[in-house]
C-alpha cells in the first residue's frame, strides 16, 4: 500500500494562478501580499511580469468561481488560488454570496481535477477580516501553502499512477521533475 502526502517542495517550475476580488480590496490586497510572500519563500517567482504566476482580478467574490474554473480548465496551472472577502452585513446577501462562491469553487476543482484553493474569508465584521489578512496572521500565506501542497500531492498521485501503468504497459512515460506538467482531469 502507498501513503500519499504533499509537501511544500516545488518541483520544476510549476505555474500558479491567483484570482482576486477587487471588492473589499483593503482585505484582498493584504491576502495577496501574504500569498506572494509564501510563494516567493518556497521558490516560486510571484512577479506579475514573470512566467510562474498569472493574476486575474474580478469585480467581487461571486465572480471568482467562473474565472477560477476557466483558468483551471486551461491546464496551464498546477493550482489556482482564490482570494476574496465576504463580510456579513444587515441583509441575507452575505449568505447567498458565501454559499455560491463555496459551491462554485468546489465544483470547479472537481470538474477540472486541478487544485483550486478556497481563500475566501467569510467574516461577521471588517475587524475579523483585517485580523485574518495581516493584523494577527495572514491567511494568504496559508492559502499559498495549501496550493503548493496540493500541487505536489496531485503530481505524486500522477507519478504513482504512471508507474503502475508502466508495469502494465512497458511503453508508458514516467513523469519526472523535468517533464512535470499541470494535473489532468483523470486520477
Amino acid at each position: 500500500m502507498a501513503v500519499f502526502e504533499g509537501t511544500y517542495q516545488v518541483l520544476g517550475s510549476p505555474r500558479f494562478a491567483i484570482v482576486i476580488s477587487r471588492f473589499n480590496d483593503l482585505i484582498t490586497t493584504k491576502l495577496l501580499e501574504g500569498c506572494q510572500d509564501c510563494l516567493r519563500r518556497h521558490g516560486v517567482d510571484p512577479n506579475p511580469k514573470g512566467v510562474q504566476v498569472d493574476y486575474a482580478w474580478v469585480p467581487g467574490s461571486f465572480e471568482i468561481p467562473l474565472v477560477a474554473a476557466q483558468m483551471a480548465a486551461s491546464r496551464r496551472y498546477a493550482a489556482v488560488i482564490c482570494l476574496g472577502a465576504v463580510i456579513r452585513g444587515q441583509t441575507p446577501h452575505f449568505d447567498y454570496v458565501a454559499a455560491e462562491v463555496t459551491k462554485g469553487i468546489a465544483t470547479a476543482a472537481m470538474q477540472t481535477g486541478v487544485p483550486i484553493v478556497y481563500g475566501i474569508l467569510t467574516t461577521d465584521t471588517m475587524q475579523q477580516a483585517l485580523e485574518r489578512a495581516g493584523i494577527k496572521s495572514n491567511k494568504g500565506w496559508e492559502y499559498a501553502l495549501n496550493a503548493l501542497e496540493m500541487a505536489n500531492l496531485i503530481q505524486a498521485l500522477q507519478v504513482h499512477g504512471s508507474m503502475e501503468s508502466a508495469q502494465l504497459r512497458p511503453s508508458a512515460t514516467i513523469i519526472t521533475e523535468e517533464s512535470w506538467s499541470p494535473p489532468s482531469t483523470t486520477l
